[in-house]
């Protein structure tokens, strides 16, 4: 038996199943609700115990659900990119020239957010090019009801051969494909499409993909020569060369005062969306903190986001409703035999070494241990004054 207050609508929609992005329909989706989950209200633990059993148990699982879908935060590292990347389509997409449009190359480390920095930046512009022609096709056949999808997403293996990587885009485009087509070749003849080609993944400067391609030092672009089958299948009729800009996505690192600072203010963002009780101000910002979870992740997002997620449920599983070292001693970061990803072609990052218990191997390689980095300590007024 309820009250009359308990038997009302839950305050939050459980996430369903998300969305295919390889598709059409799954693309628009993800695109129209991607910033949809309202986080957990901020609630006292005096607040929550007012709550009847019924209430206090949505609360918890809304509070899980947030924790479990903590937001994109933007890094110094995806800035670089979101302004390359959406200066770059921007560009193209306002080109009227017959040329070629350059592409873009996104690399970098497994669990660093490339894929979905990219999929945030190309979904913005989606969103500002759908309203500029306020969601009516500038390209439609007369008598025809063309779909208007400016942006195509397809996922394809490491090992991907130019036949099913057409596959995957003919979710998104028809396109005619040439039996003896190489992979160099589709890329060019893709980027004569008047498409921005942009393409992810981990060590693409050593995944053998450009091997055909020459990187210019001088503007950080990666250039392709003269398609050897160009006057057979017409793929080139104008182009020379066909150009993409290299852009890496990098980890954090703890070595300078600027990044030591970086690392912080993301930590910062992190701890803004957590909703434990006892969290104190600076749970993951002061003292040892910002360097035992930097040593825990190597500075990479995805591990920390893992890490926080996971220990967020402990905290509130066991009742301590906070993070401190001593927990997140006992949380092992575990992402082997993730879906999709291929270990040996680097798609699941080194994880630092630990002890036996879960708890972080502060000297892996026998190496002293490092003390803590005091550049942003506030050593008071009597310091300031040289006292």
């Amino acid at each position: 038996m309820t009250d009359g207050e308990d038997s009302g609508p839950v305050p939050f929609v459980l996430p369903g199943s998300p969305p295919m992005r390889d598709t059409v329909e799954g693309w628009e989706a993800w695109r129209t609700t991607r910033h949809a989950f309202t986080p957990a209200p901020r609630l006292s633990l005096a607040e929550w115990r007012q709550l009847s059993p019924r209430k206090k148990t949505l609360h918890d699982l809304h509070r899980a659900a947030t924790h479990a879908n903590l937001p994109l935060l933007q890094t110094p590292m995806t800035k670089a990119v979101t302004k390359l990347l959406h200066g770059r389509v921007m560009t193209n997409a306002l080109k009227a020239k017959p040329t070629t449009r350059a592409g873009v190359m996104i690399t970098g480390g497994g669990y660093q957010g490339k894929t979905e920095t990219t999929c945030e930046i190309l979904a913005t512009f989606e969103d500002a090019w759908l309203d500029l022609h306020r969601h009516l096709n500038p390209d439609a056949v007369p008598g025809a009801r063309d779909l208007h999808a400016p942006v195509a997403y397809v996922q394809t293996p490491v090992t991907a051969k130019p036949k099913s990587t057409c596959k995957a885009i003919l979710n998104f485009y028809g396109a005619p494909l040439h039996p003896r087509m190489d992979l160099p070749d589709l890329i060019r003849a893709f980027m004569s499409m008047h498409v921005t080609l942009v393409l992810v993944g981990v060590d693409i400067p050593g995944s053998g993909l450009l091997r055909e391609g020459r990187h210019d030092p001088r503007t950080g672009q990666v250039i392709f020569a003269p398609s050897r089958h160009a006057k057979v299948h017409g793929l080139e009729p104008t182009q020379t060369e066909r150009r993409f800009d290299l852009v890496e996505l990098d980890r954090f690192r703890y070595d300078t005062p600027a990044q030591i600072t970086a690392w912080i203010d993301h930590l910062t963002g992190i701890e803004d969306q957590l909703r434990l009780f006892r969290a104190p101000p600076g749970m993951l910002t002061r003292d040892r903190m910002p360097e035992y979870l930097f040593e825990r992740t190597n500075g990479v997002v995805g591990l920390l986001e893992r890490l926080i997620e996971d220990g967020c449920h402990e905290a509130v599983d066991s009742g301590g409703e906070r993070l401190t070292e001593s927990l997140l001693d006992g949380i092992a970061i575990t992402v082997g035999g993730a879906p999709g990803r291929d270990p040996g072609a680097g798609e699941i990052p080194d994880i630092p070494a630990t002890k036996d218990g879960g708890g972080t191997k502060r000297a892996a390689s026998g190496k002293a241990k490092r003390g803590r980095n005091t550049v942003l300590d506030d050593h008071g007024p009597a310091a300031a004054s040289g006292a």
